[in-house]
């Protein structure tokens, strides 16, 4: 069924869909759990290797960034144009291959090698994805699916503590990695042959006879003009920068929060794979969830919810996150996180939503490249480059709490994102007086 107009019934999903879309979740899972390995083994990893705090957020950040925002873009206008299905199940299976390779490294030129390659693959996972999905589920349950999707990185980052710590802690921190790039290979290889390319546009309400007040005129569906057309919508812009400011704290936290958990409130690895790993599997997951069901409740009164949703959770969030930081014991630590896990991501289901709804189905892919080129510039490859650098530099006063104070730096920038996402309403209420003047 399709959709005709905004007042219409909401087209039902079969069976098909909700497997496609569990296959994808899955796959998902796996690029975070391979995103995120590196993080939680850290502590290991630094033993053995000798691995600064400055070096794990260069590799951990900047260097896998620049090739994983930077490559997403020419993959998202190739999957535009081509097969979406094909372009992830080849990204998956590189991206797997090159995990293999991280547990294989005998130094830190190597591990950092390994790890860009990661992001050489990885690039090619979540914007065809996010298209794929956009044309299995209409209007109406496209919010909800996406938020189920992004329960991946929830789960990735619960097993991935679960299952790196638990398989460290018994064997070794290379072992992980291998079983979890063989786990991924074989994944790639199930893509291939089960999931179905769809129609593109096929469930899309038509598009307006006019586009909207403030965004430039579309030419067409090609590199530059999809590219032009998505970074001249102060709407689609703003938002993309205010998940930026947003990704730089969830980063910056995610990739160093197992290591200063061990390292600085005395946690091992095996309550690590079991406390840290439930907190983050259902915290985030709850985030996920919500902000998907609140995003498909609200946005039908006002668009500005697209806004106001992650301002409010990050408001809630940010002194709760200070108690983490403060915190004297691992436990209490955990208790004040529990809140902020899922707030700090009310962020993602809005933001993807918005830009799949907002553009043509034909620059679905590049145009949720360029969200995550701008998202992961600033918060994957600024995040945790920056508190690692902050952690070496407060290393010589406070050896002992040198990730705790780094953390404290992190509490601004919760004013910052705040303030570009009510900036956003801002601009999205703008917009909608406009198109409704005659």
């Amino acid at each position: 069924m399709k959709t005709t107009s905004p007042g219409a019934p909401v087209a039902r999903p079969g069976g098909r869909a909700w497997a496609v879309l569990a296959i994808l979740c899955f796959v998902y899972v796996l690029n975070f759990l391979d995103r995120q390995l590196l993080s939680i083994l850290a502590k290991p990893i630094q033993d053995e290797l000798g691995v600064t705090d400055g070096q794990l957020g260069l590799i951990t950040g900047l260097y896998f960034a620049l090739f994983y925002c930077i490559l997403a873009i020419p993959i998202g206008w190739l999957a535009d144009r081509t097969n979406r299905v094909r372009i992830l199940s080849i990204a998956i299976a590189l991206w797997s291959a090159a995990t293999a390779a991280c547990g294989l490294s005998t130094n830190y030129a190597q591990l950092a090698t390994s790890r860009m390659a990661v992001g050489v693959g990885e690039a090619g996972g979540v914007p065809p994805s996010y298209a794929i999905i956009s044309d299995y589920f209409p209007p109406g349950l496209r919010g909800r699916a996406l938020s189920l999707f992004n329960f991946g990185p929830a789960i990735g980052q619960a097993l991935g503590v679960a299952f790196g710590a638990s398989i460290a802690a018994a064997y070794s921190w290379r072992d992980a990695f291998l079983w979890v790039g063989v786990i991924g290979v074989v994944t790639a290889l199930g893509v291939w042959l089960f999931v179905r390319e769809p129609k593109k546009g096929g469930l899309d309400v038509p598009l307006q006879s006019h586009p909207p007040a403030d965004a430039a005129p579309i030419s067409g569906s090609g590199f530059w003009p999809t590219c032009r057309m998505f970074f001249s919508n102060p709407i689609l812009r703003g938002m993309a920068f205010a998940c930026g400011a947003t990704q730089f704290v969830t980063y910056a936290f995610l990739n160093f929060a197992t290591l200063f958990l061990m390292r600085e409130k005395g946690m091992r690895l095996e309550e690590v794979a079991v406390w840290y790993a439930l907190l983050v599997g259902f915290g985030v997951s709850a985030g996920m969830f919500a902000s998907g069901w609140l995003i498909d409740r609200f946005v039908r009164r006002s668009k500005t919810a697209y806004a106001y949703l992650p301002a409010i959770g990050l408001a809630i969030a940010a002194p709760l996150f200070a108690g983490f930081v403060w915190a004297p014991s691992w436990p209490l630590a955990l208790v004040f996180l529990a809140l902020p896990m899922g707030l700090n991501y009310f962020y993602l289901s809005p933001a993807v939503t918005l830009v799949q709804q907002e553009v043509r189905p034909d620059q679905r892919v590049l145009s949720g490249a360029l969200l995550l080129l701008v998202m992961n510039l600033i918060g994957l490859g600024l995040g945790p480059t920056y508190l690692g650098a902050a952690s070496d530099f407060f290393s010589a006063r406070h050896p002992d709490n040198s990730l705790q104070m780094a953390f404290y730096t992190l509490i601004p920038f919760y004013g910052v994102a705040i303030a570009m996402f009510l900036g956003l309403a801002v601009k999205i209420r703008r917009q909608a007086v406009k198109e409704a003047t005659p």
